[in-house]
């Protein structure tokens, strides 16, 4: 059932504000001669964003240049699928590109259907994780050439990856360049009304030795979108709003839930106009 997106706040720490068929292979390669996007390629492909995929766990944070603190769900993206993952999936239609696939639940939970289905991230530990648990992936940007671009029938940009390259307007015109003419996009918003463009970086919770200072990463622009602000960009970018729902975020999965039992994920999916005489 449709429902309002609610307020809600998920500190995991003090110090932490509130604030994803046919075979694939991966001959496709990188796309040197694609145009430079600074999507924090980099900085997701290094430490210690890598090491925490490798073990499955955190913790493992965004830090904003100001101190502020996102925290990352590297449990829940290296589990199965949980229920609001499949109250996404169950709405996707026909092939799906999942854009900053991580580990690969999502496209091992649809692959396991039977269901076309390719993840893309700029991380090569999370693509080795994708095709380790049964999943196919590209290491890739989006703003990179893509196999299939204008047919896939389903993009999602889950578990925050709206804010993909720190601009939601730039990243919904270029997935509406990815999916065929009736395609659908699902996204995963941040809960309440945020419109948020900063620069951050990929920051562990562990503690140097003594006498041995913690080398900072790059910093690289990240966005945070509510649903608001996403129909905003949406209606800017030639997406239609078809639904929006959010579902329970199970207890123990994610900063929100352990902070606030009966915290909810935040979805909506959107389509593209129809053509006249156009089938699609």
């Amino acid at each position: 059932m449709s429902t309002a997106v609610p307020p809600t706040t998920h500190p995991d720490r003090p110090d932490a504000a509130p604030w994803g068929a046919e075979p694939y292979t991966d001959s496709w390669g990188t796309d040197p001669d694609a145009a430079s996007w600074d999507t924090g390629q980099h900085a997701w492909g290094a430490d210690p964003y890598a090491d925490a995929l490798r073990s499955g766990r955190g913790p493992l944070f965004l830090r904003r240049s100001d101190g502020w603190l996102l925290p990352l769900e590297v449990e829940r993206w290296c589990a199965r699928a949980d229920a609001a993952d499949l109250s996404a999936l169950r709405r996707c239609a026909g092939s799906v590109l999942d854009i900053g696939c991580g580990p690969g639940r999502l496209v091992a939970a649809l692959a396991a259907q039977g269901r076309r289905t390719l993840g893309i991230d700029v991380s090569a530990a999370a693509v080795a994780r994708t095709t380790a648990i049964g999943g196919t992936a590209l290491h890739r940007s989006v703003f990179n050439s893509l196999p299939g671009e204008g047919t896939w029938d389903t993009a999602l940009l889950l578990d925050g990856n709206i804010g993909i390259g720190g601009d939601p307007r730039a990243l919904l015109a270029r997935t509406a360049e990815l999916v065929a003419p009736h395609g659908l996009l699902i996204v995963e918003t941040t809960p309440g009304d945020v419109d948020e463009q900063v620069r951050v970086r990929v920051e562990g919770g562990d503690h140097p030795r003594p006498g041995v200072p913690r080398i900072p990463g790059d910093l690289f622009p990240w966005a945070r979108v509510g649903a608001p602000a996403l129909l905003r960009y949406a209606a800017a970018t030639g997406w239609i709003p078809a639904e929006q729902w959010t579902a329970a975020d199970p207890a123990g999965q994610s900063p929100a839930a352990a902070q606030s039992p009966g915290a909810e994920r935040c979805f909506v999916s959107l389509s593209r106009p129809a053509v006249p005489g156009r089938r699609g």
